[in-house]
């Protein structure tokens, strides 16, 4: 009984529409009323074969209250067909009138006004002051790190999803959220789009080609970022009016290729400032290698400054002592003309030899497909190992586990000099990390993150450097959005901008010992319209200066602590920082030159 009174009300709660509703209600009060009439003449037919005689009231009394189970005992049977037909109707009266009808009222009348103060609790509208706010019409784990970006920078947002109760639950989590469909144009004018600063689209391509179509018919002119999974989806996407269409994953992939130690032996340019440039460079096998800060005399050889290294995954500002290692990646500070110095000195003086063996690729996908499309372009080899068959033809893929020792020395383990791991399962990457960190200690381990919260766990379990999925979507958003405000280049890196503050009037970079005390570097003094990179430790600051710095996250939330600006300075087009490849945001740059792919910000 139990479990069909469960089986009844689960269909019953399973609304379809309110047009079936209403009809399955109607058909079940003509059913009750039918069976109640018939239970009254029933009962006066068995009366009168007992030789008694009520009237037709007392019949349908006698009925609704054996089918309630009330039973008041005032009316009974003396015969065993009465008493029969008394155990039907009372059975069915329970089975009617206890258990479903209740379910009914629950279906018809409570869901309903439990549903209406639900929707009346998600926002339907947004102010009309509202504007510079951000639109997205998706959430999952990368939205939400973007939108905790955008809430540290104090951009004001908004999540338009068409479920109730995905809107009540971001609505409950303290997002704003507007509950509505995405194929609406009334949806977008609520959402005041025209005063929108940009709208994000991270669905699938299709539903992403009519958000975006639906959303041209609205407002011609806000910024949208959309994401492609197909490359022919990326100009059906800038048909349908998106202003940005990236390839997030063939994006990764060509940054994590980019990563390389041994195959790059030229300076790679992050970021760029004005004249300052931001550049990353692998010290192996350079003639930098096992030398300190010191002894590489670099501002003397070049002009560049060291101004900090990735050792084994963690960013660390040099001291003059500090050794560089096989693994070490160096950040520079120069110009455009130092860094081709430096250069120079780099192709001269380094061998070739790492170029011989082919780098090791784990995983086939669309991000291991992007890597071997760039390491071809660079001329330099490569194996693949997948698991799963590939439809693409290439005599370098070798099928089989990565997790197999006979795969990977077929593939190479032993004598490859960069292993890049590009599964979209975290679990695995990390298990494949240890894996081949037992094997070959001495090799550079890059690997890819899905979740941030994984990038910590795979450093730990022996990464050399390792690039998410989500900062580079973060990345690119931002710096589309602020490009006169901040650059997001890599993970646990950021290059930022300070009006200079008035204590700190007429003392020099020496003095402030902010390497020391803080954690940050100065890379780059601005004045008025003139900017001096790698200024000179022991000249005096002025107010009105402007100070580029680079250090960790907490680094920069310490020294805005100790020294806060004043004012916010108001900056010419030509002197705000850009971004140094397509991949965040910066469409006037070619595929030559990229951003780093660790988490860096240069803000503005």
């Amino acid at each position: 009984m139990f479990k069909t009174i469960a089986t009844l009300l689960s269909m019953l709660l399973q609304k379809e529409g309110n047009a079936r509703n209403r009809w399955f209600l109607i058909r079940f009060c003509v059913m009750l009323l039918v069976l109640i009439a018939i239970c009254s003449l029933l009962f006066h037919a068995i009366m009168l074969y007992e030789n008694r005689h009520y009237s037709w009231f007392t019949g349908v009394y006698w009925t609704f209250t054996t089918m309630s189970t009330l039973g008041y005992g005032d009316i009974t049977f003396t015969s065993d067909v009465g008493k029969v037909f008394s155990t039907f109707v009372l059975l069915t009266g329970m089975v009617l009138l206890l258990s479903m009808l209740p379910f009914i009222f629950i279906q018809f009348f409570y869901v309903p006004w439990l549903e209406r103060q639900d929707r009346a609790r998600v926002p339907r509208t947004v102010p009309n002051t509202l504007s510079g706010h951000v639109i997205f019409t998706h959430f999952d784990h990368v939205a939400e790190i973007l939108l905790d970006r955008l809430k540290q920078y104090g951009t004001d947002h908004i999540i338009v999803t068409p479920e109730l109760s995905q809107a009540l639950e971001l609505h409950d989590r303290g997002y704003r959220v507007l509950f509505g469909g995405l194929d609406d144009p009334e949806t977008y004018r609520k959402l005041r789009i025209d005063q929108a600063a940009m709208v994000v689209v991270l669905n699938d391509d299709m539903v992403a080609t009519n958000i975006i179509f639906t959303i041209r018919e609205v407002c011609a002119g806000v910024p949208t970022v959309a994401n492609a999974d197909l490359t022919d989806s990326v100009d059906i996407l800038k048909v349908a009016g998106s202003t940005h269409v990236f390839q997030f994953t063939r994006l990764l992939g060509k940054s994590l290729a980019r990563r390389v130690l041994g195959v790059s032996m030229t300076s790679n340019i992050i970021g760029e400032f004005g004249r300052l440039r931001i550049a990353e460079v692998p010290a192996m096998g350079t003639w930098l290698q096992d030398k300190s800060i010191a002894e590489t005399r670099l501002r003397q050889v070049a002009g560049v400054n060291i101004v900090g290294l990735w050792q084994e995954g963690q960013f660390q500002l040099p001291r003059p002592d500090t050794v560089i290692g096989e693994s070490t990646v160096l950040i520079l500070a120069g110009t455009l003309e130092q860094l081709q110095c430096f250069d120079q000195s780099i192709l001269l003086t380094s061998g070739e030899s790492a170029r011989q063996h082919a780098v090791l690729i784990l995983g086939g996908g669309r991000v291991g497909e992007a890597i071997c499309e760039n390491l071809r372009a660079r001329g330099i080899d490569y194996r693949v190992v997948e698991k799963q068959p590939l439809s693409r033809a290439d005599k370098r893929i070798i099928h089989g586990s990565a997790a197999d020792l006979e795969i990977l020395l077929q593939a190479g383990l032993k004598t490859t000099p960069s292993i890049i791991i590009t599964t979209h399962d975290d679990d695995l990457n990390i298990y494949l990390t240890i894996y081949c960190r037992r094997l070959r200690p001495d090799v550079q381990i890059i690997s890819r993150a899905s979740f941030d919260r994984n990038i910590n766990t795979l450093h730990r379990a022996g990464a050399n450097l390792v690039m998410s999925f989500s900062s580079l979507v973060t990345a690119t958003v931002t710096n589309l959005l602020k490009p006169e405000q901040m650059l997001m280049l890599s993970e646990g890196l950021n290059v930022f901008r300070a009006a200079l503050n008035p204590k700190l009037d007429g003392q020099c970079l020496s003095e402030l010992r902010l390497r020391q005390d803080i954690g940050c570097s100065v890379v780059a003094i601005k004045r008025g319209e003139k900017i001096d990179v790698n200024p000179d430790p022991t000249q005096p600051l002025a107010l009105g200066d402007e100070l580029v710095l680079i250090g960790s996250a907490d680094s920069e939330k310490r020294y805005h602590e100790l020294y806060p600006e004043q004012q916010a300075n108001e900056q010419e087009e030509d002197s705000l920082p850009k971004g140094a490849d397509n991949e965040h945001g910066n469409p006037e740059f070619g595929e030559e030159h990229e951003v780093a792919g660790h988490g860096h910000e240069l803000k503005r």
